[in-house]
């Protein structure tokens, strides 16, 4: 039975994200997990140290399956392994990022054989300690965090103005924890203790509210007419030479559409351009003419060389100033392990195709900020959008306006797509500012500093989607304090056990 509600729990919290979920399951999908963990209803939890560890691996996979699964088709179709070998590479990251709720699971139960009640109190702080451990471990890997669940439900994602994606998880697993306690313990005390919790969340939700209405971040800063183009390139076509002839004058087309409509900046998506910039005069030249002839800002991703012995290659984003010079040059700074470089070469030589059909990409070195018309832009290449602290650290650089390029091409139709597009858009409420993102296949968007679409793209289209966005300078909390609300969940997670430990011996 136990292991049934550790698996009803994983299966929740797939159900908590797009493109499947809805955001309300987020909000019991913990409960039957600390049910068994805490030995359900009127039964001491079990002695047996690690059965909360077994059972919280069931839920991570259950979790992270049901989240991950098509990442088996992209080393399949594009690292050109076997099925079956896709499908263990697949469900290797997976029993990996289980270990984070297993975590959780055995530090509630160990918790929990002094008291049930203490245990579920801090749970929200132990929940958030494993998701900052995953944002961070073996190069981090931060996605679908329990809070990115509520980024459409924007009353309760204002919270991450204030203390980020982990606030608004802690929120969520506070509510799940209160549940919990009144189905272990149905007392009148439990009862009160979850109608405490509820008012407490209803009380974020107003704050929430009348935050949004307040709407004061959309009429600060100066105004600017910004175009996304998507040119939907299916990405078996993005490095055929055959087809950069066709692909470049698609990009050149969609932009002169964006230019009529009166767009100051057009952004590109990620390797827009299929071939190498700064190398290909040619090509460049008639992307140099297109902007001094439309008499607009372009920023674009495009793969870039430095020469050396050996040479360094980059996944860039460069940006075009009116008269069509290069102003400025971001180098992405956190690659994709097997995307965009291989760690351990030599040890892994049993998915040697994906080894050699991975970019050697080199690291870039600093947060640039692109130059727009006298503002500063900043960019995030790919799942960099992902990363809190990579953001927050482009708007304490001056970021008056934050940009996302990607190529979401790989992921087809599957939740992919729809995941990554829900957790940049948690980026403009944690730092209060717009956010545009081109996909070279969808989603593309414009996002408020409060989380709501402006406008959005459909998959697998082309796209030129217009809209207003104001370049703002101020700082949320979040981007003042940083990371600190982590950290202190982690400080509590730690003295909880500690004092545990102390009073049991």
């Amino acid at each position: 039975m136990d292991y049934s509600l550790a698996l009803l729990a994983g299966t929740l919290l797939a159900l908590s994200f797009p493109k499947f979920g809805h955001p309300l399951i987020a909000w019991i999908a913990l409960v039957p997990l600390l049910v068994a963990v805490l030995g359900g209803r009127g039964r001491a939890a079990s002695p047996e140290p690690f059965r909360s560890w077994r059972l919280g691996l069931v839920t991570g996979c259950a979790y992270f399956a049901g989240t991950l699964y098509w990442i088996a088709h992209v080393i399949q179709t594009y690292g050109g392994l076997a099925f079956p070998v896709a499908l263990l590479l697949n469900a290797t990251l997976v029993a990996y990022l289980a270990l984070f709720p297993a975590v959780f699971a055995l530090a509630i139960a160990r918790l929990g054989r002094r008291s049930r009640g203490a245990a579920l109190l801090v749970a929200p702080a132990v929940w958030v300690t494993t998701e900052l451990a995953r944002a961070h471990l073996l190069t981090g890997f931060p996605w679908v965090l329990l809070g990115y669940s509520q980024t459409s439900v924007l009353p309760i994602a204002q919270l991450a103005s204030l203390f980020g994606v982990y606030g608004v998880s802690a929120l969520v697993v506070s509510g799940n924890a209160a549940l919990a306690y009144v189905m272990l313990n149905p007392s009148r005390a439990a009862i009160l203790r979850a109608a405490s919790v509820g008012v407490g969340v209803a009380a974020v939700a107003v704050w929430g509210s009348l935050r949004l209405s307040t709407n004061a971040l959309t009429s600060q800063g100066s105004a600017m007419r910004i175009a996304i183009v998507q040119g939907n390139v299916r990405q078996e076509h993005k490095w055929d030479p055959a087809q950069a002839k066709t692909i470049l004058n698609t990009y050149l087309t969609l932009t002169r559409a964006a230019a009529q409509q009166g767009a100051q900046l057009v952004v590109w998506p990620e390797s827009a351009t299929p071939f190498y910039f700064e190398e290909d005069a040619v090509n460049a030249n008639r992307v140099r003419g297109l902007v001094r002839e439309t008499k607009l800002t372009l920023l674009f991703g495009g793969d870039q060389i430095e020469q050396g012995h050996p040479p360094s290659y980059y996944n860039s984003a460069f940006v075009l100033g009116k008269d069509g010079h290069t102003a400025g040059v971001y180098r992405k700074m956190h690659l994709v392990p097997f995307g965009e470089y291989v760690p351990l070469k030599r040890l892994l030589f049993f998915v040697q195709p994906i080894v050699q059909g991975a970019g050697d990409f080199s690291p870039g070195q600093a947060m640039v900020m692109l130059p727009v018309d006298g503002f500063s832009v900043s960019t995030a290449i790919c799942y960099e959008i992902v990363y809190p602290n990579l953001v927050r650290q482009s708007v304490r650089a001056g970021s008056e306006l934050l940009t996302t390029m990607t190529n979401d091409a790989w992921f087809g139709d599957s939740s992919a797509p729809y995941q990554h597009f829900t957790q940049a858009a948690m980026r403009a409420i944690e730092q209060g500012r717009y956010l545009a993102r081109s996909a070279n296949t969808g989603i593309s968007g414009i996002v408020d500093p409060y989380g709501r679409v402006i406008v959005q793209s459909a998959l697998f289209e082309p796209a030129v989607l217009v809209g207003e966005v104001r370049l703002l300078s101020g700082l949320t909390v979040d981007g003042r304090i940083g990371d600190l609300f982590p950290y202190v969940c982690t400080v509590l997670t730690a003295g909880a056990i500690l004092l545990f430990e102390v009073r049991a011996w």
